[in-house]
């Protein structure tokens, strides 16, 4: 588990750009109607918006908070944007978006505590 906490803080900003992207191209690709999948659609929400944020915090750059703030902020966009590519935006999605957000945090949180990782002066 150490050396995947590891491979996060030193690759975080590749994995949430990836994580972003691959965010958007499924949020924003005009669909017939949505693909079957297991689980709920809100689970799915909440489960990329947690992966998402895990890296950022696990990683604390500077103004961290602030890019929490605008993943919040793009969720809530993606809802508003969905309509127009033939897809539905749903207040109950940006819930789950934020609640996914909200444990990511708490949960990057907890690895943290469970096992700690050393920053060099640099990384602060």
């Amino acid at each position: 588990m150490r050396s995947f906490i590891n491979f996060l803080t030193t690759y975080w900003l590749a994995v949430t750009a990836i994580i972003l992207v691959s965010i958007s191209i499924l949020s924003l690709t005009p669909l017939q109607q949505l693909p079957p999948a297991p689980g709920s659609d809100k689970l799915h929400h909440l489960i990329a918006y947690a992966a998402l944020t895990i890296p950022l915090v696990l990683k604390k750059p500077r103004y961290w908070g602030l890019i929490i703030c605008a993943f919040l902020l793009y969720s809530g966009l993606i809802e508003i944007i969905q309509p127009y590519v033939n897809r539905y935006g749903e207040w109950a999605d940006m819930l789950a978006n934020s609640l996914g957000i909200f444990c990511g945090l708490l949960l990057a949180e907890l690895l943290i505590y469970a096992f700690p990782v050393k920053l060099n002066q640099t990384d602060q």
